[in-house]
């Protein structure tokens, strides 16, 4: 009779399917990051006065330094330069006021830090102005798809760049969630920004997803995300997942932003054990602490 239960090394090899991320080797300039064994650690630097967890913190330059070294301090492998919020509701900001803010302070720290630093923007003039004082990566939140030119500007400057699935834009994307089968909708618009880079000529291996929790998705939907994520891998890139203190976890717990950290906490540990190899996050210290457990656990 046969057996309803796999052999004891099929039941072994499965699970180390299941847990394998993938190894990659993600060129920036001066320097590459290991993505596979170590999870990396993106600290969020929001130099904005709207953003919905910390705005305002960071509106001066010497606060934006200060917090900046502390999360290099705390271990962070990126800091992500962000001026202009894309929480629920925000209202576009332009060119120029972007540029104001993120410039002198990317410049500065180009100068300060040799952790790699990331310009947060969907818009080609302030990734080139960024990358021209030091930014080395480009976290665009639109795909690739918000601006015709950031392709170009991606390719030419030789530097990875984190495509972002949203549906919608800030001002719309929670009143209009997605309405279908969100794996599929997301997988579509990946393919898409992928095709984007392949034609402006952006090398594959320094190409990074990001799903896009909680732009224009339900709160199911990214809970969803989070428990199937390893289902993205068969893109075959490396993935990135962004969960700090957002609205759905305030929705599961009843809390508000300011008590989301262990609400964080456990999303990240999910995101690391299904696969991701990069987490954005606004508590550096307490994050690198979780993804170096999950890390050790599961690497043994």
């Amino acid at each position: 009779m046969n057996s309803p239960f796999p052999a004891y090394g099929q039941t072994i090899e499965g699970a180390s399917d299941n847990f394998q991320r993938g190894c990659y080797d993600v060129p920036y300039p001066h320097g590459t990051l290991h993505l596979g064994t170590k999870t990396c650690v993106m600290g969020i630097l929001n130099v904005t006065p709207d953003s919905f967890y910390d705005g305002k913190r960071y509106d001066t330059r010497e606060d934006a330094v200060e917090q900046a070294l502390g999360m290099v301090k705390d271990g962070a492998d990126i800091i992500d330069v962000g001026g202009e919020s894309t929480r629920p509701g925000a209202f576009p900001l332009s060119e120029t006021e972007e540029i104001k803010r993120v410039i002198p302070i990317i410049k500065l720290l180009s100068k300060l830090i040799r952790t790699p630093i990331s310009v947060d923007t969907y818009k080609a003039k302030v990734a080139e102005r960024a990358i021209d004082v030091g930014a080395s990566i480009i976290n665009d939140v639109g795909g690739l798809c918000a601006d015709e030119k950031m392709a170009k500007v991606a390719a030419e400057s030789h530097v990875p760049v984190v495509i972002m699935h949203k549906k919608g834009t800030p001002r719309t994307m929670q009143k209009y969630p997605i309405r279908k089968n969100a794996f599929v909708e997301i997988i579509s618009s990946f393919k898409k920004s992928i095709s984007l880079a392949s034609d402006a000529g952006i090398d594959r291996d320094r190409i990074v997803l990001d799903p896009g929790i909680g732009f224009g998705k339900t709160v199911q939907q990214n809970l969803e995300i989070l428990k199937r994520l390893r289902e993205f891998k068969s893109l075959g890139f490396p993935l990135m997942v962004g969960t700090s203190r957002k609205k759905f976890i305030g929705t599961v717990l009843d809390l508000p932003v300011q008590e989301r950290l262990y609400g964080t906490l456990a999303t990240l540990a999910v995101a690391v054990m299904n696969g991701a190899h990069m987490v954005r996050v606004h508590d550096v210290r307490e994050a690198v602490q979780v993804v170096t457990l999950c890390d050790a656990i599961r690497n043994s």
